[in-house]
């Protein structure tokens, strides 16, 4: 069963996602696309919700701002999409450091209210802001050149995502599998006892909250321009619980859990789009069911019956060491 593990499992699929504008057409490559977007977006909350405990909701907001720098600066300021991209990143990243702030005083439901909130505030900027942003009307992006290479603009657009998708997931295992990833989850579980063994709250949230903006930042400059247009409606509440909805039934708490949830979701309402009335109600009883049935998601599945789908927040060799420290020692003393 081990054939079947979670690395395994996932270099397969990343060399199926390699051949796939061999094989798709235009629709289909649009739909692949569509969930290597979304998956860093689900990488990106999973982190801040599932590892780091930060119950927020400015996730679809993150993904407006990434969105809309990148177009606006290409249109307003005729940046090319190369310089405008990373600087859409850049700006959510900044934004999301921003929002450790609040987290520092609030949690739980306080915390969520006051995230809800930014994110409604961003929505009134988008739709009001004319002069800026075009108001409810939205504006076209210019559309992106791969001269000198022989390809069209889905298929170089595709391999651009697929690769940041790649480099993503092993930067975001990494993290987890890292000191830093053990602070996030003793923030996670005790925030008064992580503070005790000397984890620094205000840098280890704004350190999730930054990971998370620079993820949906970047996932927006992406669908910014597979799309070319941006408008409001595309990053509204919907957009949110969407996203929330991905890790859940993916997993909460997994890197692995987050690349499942985003397929799942985004297959599934691609494949409903026909029928408009099932489709909300499929969904919405699809998340009823992980909710009261499956509350550890897909992956808990996987964990359950399939050897080699554990996420450690170790490095097993290293823990095997007899010299290695404990994990306890890997956590950051305050300054004497």
């Amino acid at each position: 069963m081990a054939l079947l593990g979670r690395r395994n499992v996932f270099l397969l699929l990343a060399a199926i996602a390699c051949v796939v504008p061999a094989f798709a057409n235009p629709y289909h490559l649009f739909v692949a696309n569509l969930v290597l977007i979304y998956a860093l977006l689900a990488i990106g909350l999973n982190i801040l919700v599932g590892y780091a405990g930060q119950l927020a909701f400015a996730n679809a907001a993150m993904f407006g701002i990434g969105a809309y720098t990148t177009g606006l600066l290409q249109v307003h300021f005729s940046f090319p999409f190369w310089l405008a991209f990373p600087c859409g990143a850049l700006v959510a990243t900044v934004i999301g450091l921003a929002l450790a702030l609040p987290a520092l005083r609030l949690s739980g439901l306080y915390l969520a209210l006051s995230t809800l909130a930014f994110a409604q505030f961003t929505q009134w900027v988008f739709l009001h802001w004319e002069k800026i942003t075009f108001g409810a009307g939205g504006f076209k992006t210019p559309r992106i050149s791969f001269d000198p290479l022989p390809i069209s603009k889905p298929v170089g657009l595709y391999y651009l995502s697929l690769v940041i998708v790649i480099a993503f997931v092993i930067f975001a295992q990494n993290v987890i599998a890292s000191r830093i990833g053990r602070a996030f989850v003793a923030v996670r579980d005790s925030e008064p006892a992580a503070a005790s063994l000397g984890v620094d709250l205000l840098r280890y949230k704004a350190l999730a909250f930054g990971i998370s903006g620079f993820y949906a930042g970047t996932a927006g400059g992406l669908y910014s321009q597979m799309l070319n247009f941006v408008s409001p409606e595309g990053y509204d509440l919907f957009q949110m619980v969407l996203q929330k909805a991905m890790i859940v039934i993916g997993g909460i708490g997994s890197i692995a859990g987050s690349l499942l949830g985003a397929g799942t979701v985004i297959l599934l309402l691609e494949a409903l789009r026909e029928v408009k009335g099932a489709q909300e109600v499929v969904f919405g009883g699809l998340l009823v069911l992980f909710v009261i049935f499956l509350r550890g998601g897909i992956v808990s599945v996987l964990r359950r019956y399939v050897a080699g789908w554990d996420e450690p927040l170790r490095n097993p060799q290293r823990e095997a060491e007899p010299d290695a420290p404990p994990i306890a020692a890997t956590v950051e003393k305050p300054a004497q």
